[in-house]
């Protein structure tokens, strides 16, 4: 400041002077701050363009466009053919430091390492490619319904008797959507019941346990010991206010947990469960299909009864090659969640094709195809998973997780590292998918590595080059 008495003239730019404009980009919401010596620019916020209006925004979220917005070129890249082993990247340019990212008609041919594609059912498949184009046909691509009105079918009927036997549970109901499968089931519960959650369950399960109303608390990632701590105490002091005893208590926790890449220590929670008469709710969006001998998930990776587990949850996004998730459990759960939950009641039902996608899959992984295709995709998960895991730590990267998930984080921390290395991973021709604030904290920024079946010695070898 100039004698402490530099002026400050602010030019007040209406709102529509930022909006964008016929055949242009985004304008950038900044004004010119003039002072006697020197220009500055600055950000406006919403309340200056509108007086008495509160911000769209907060202050932490302008930082996150403000940081996104440089690294935009890492995330949402266009991809132009199915998420198999390979696939097309299209490549895009900018002329303004990433306001704009402009396709062209370019694309890089790129090793995979990003997608779900857990089994490699993603691609073409010699079996359930053909049934779910015969589906395509007889079905149509949707039910223009919900399933209360129109929108069941006899392939709903038929995939919900699939899944309820390949997880090993009574009955199961089956949504469109994975995400608000796990945000709507939660919402159907008790308002005076209490929900533990893990520290670092999915944003799905955490938006879920606040919409239910239920009391909500949360223990340490991964330490039943805190867990049984955290029952004890809410156990004795009740329900807030009257301190009655609660109506329920479930305890929610993932199969695999997906920015960790590591293994539920499910045996010990189920234990504790048992002793407190807590249900156990385990979200096996990560795991069912990918772990275990015949792909059933954690339990049978860790020798678990399905019975000591409550309700199952998973998601067809990953392992299956399809989209929608499912609810596992007793026939009297399933039979409350269909006339109770929203993604049942208001939801459109899940397209017949991606159905008939998840039937065939399920179908493989049994045998019932004919063939040993599916025991041996889960064999060769398995070994990719571990071989690229070892040869990752071999190399002296941080990687998270257990061994048998095909889910690797490589810890980069600082954040500046994250665009470095997708950029660099692009020229390479290998595609990976990068984490940052706020899916992790700050200073915990990530590549997570996600590995398939269809991979090849070949493939990961090239990767880790």
């Amino acid at each position: 400041m100039n004698n402490g008495k530099e002026k400050l003239v602010v030019e007040v730019v209406a709102a529509h002077n930022l909006m964008p404009k016929d055949g242009e980009g985004s304008s950038s919401p900044f004004v010119e701050v003039e002072f006697e010596n020197q220009r500055k620019r600055t950000q406006v916020k919403m309340r200056d363009l509108n007086p008495g209006y509160s911000t769209i925004s907060e202050e932490h979220e302008d930082f996150i466009m403000q940081l996104y917005n440089r690294i935009e070129d890492c995330f949402e890249r266009p991809i132009c053919s199915s998420p198999d082993t390979w696939f097309d990247v299209v490549t895009r340019v900018t002329n303004d430091n990433n306001k704009i990212q402009k396709r062209t008609k370019n694309v890089s041919r790129c090793l995979n390492l990003g997608s779900y594609n857990y089994l490699g059912f993603a691609a073409f498949d010699e079996y359930c490619s053909p049934r779910t184009i015969e589906c395509l046909k007889i079905f149509s691509a949707s039910t223009c319904s919900t399933r209360v009105d129109g929108g069941t079918t006899t392939i709903h009927t038929e995939l919900e008797e699939h899944v309820a036997k390949f997880v090993g549970k009574p009955a199961a109901i089956v949504f469109g959507m994975g995400y608000v499968n796990k945000l709507s089931c939660a919402s159907c519960l008790d308002r005076r019941g209490l929900i533990i959650s893990d520290s670092l369950n999915h944003n799905s399960i955490v938006n879920g346990a606040r919409g239910s109303g239920a009391t909500i608390r949360v223990f340490q990632h991964n330490k039943p010991s805190h867990l049984e701590r955290v029952l004890r105490e809410n156990i004795a002091k009740g329900q807030p206010r009257n301190h009655r005893r609660w109506t329920k208590i479930i305890v929610v926790v993932e199969g695999i947990y997906s920015m960790e890449g590591e293994l539920c220590k499910l045996s010990e929670i189920v234990s504790i469960c048992k002793k407190y008469k807590a249900y156990v709710y385990v979200d096996e969006a990560h795991s069912i299909g990918a772990v275990g001998k015949t792909g059933k998930g954690v339990c049978e990776l860790l020798g678990i009864d399905t019975a000591n587990v409550d309700i199952m949850m998973g998601t067809f996004t990953k392992s299956f090659g399809s989209c929608g998730g499912y609810i596992a459990g007793s026939k009297e759960l399933i039979e409350y969640l269909k006339y109770t939950c929203p993604a049942h009641v208001y939801a459109i039902s899940i397209s017949p094709p991606a159905a008939q996608q998840i039937i065939s899959a399920i179908k493989v992984l049994l045998g019932e195809d004919g063939s040993k295709r599916g025991a041996q995709k889960i064999a060769h998960l398995r070994e990719n998973s571990n071989f690229f895991r070892f040869e990752l730590q071999k190399m002296g990267f941080d990687v998270l997780g257990d061994y048998d998930s095909p889910v690797m984080p490589i810890m980069l921390y600082n954040i500046a590292k994250l665009p470095a290395f997708s950029r660099e991973c692009l020229k390479q021709n290998v595609a990976v998918v990068v984490v940052a604030f706020p899916a992790t904290p700050l200073l915990l920024a990530r590549a997570r590595i996600c590995i398939s079946a269809a991979h090849s010695k070949e493939d990961l070898i090239k990767a880790l080059e």
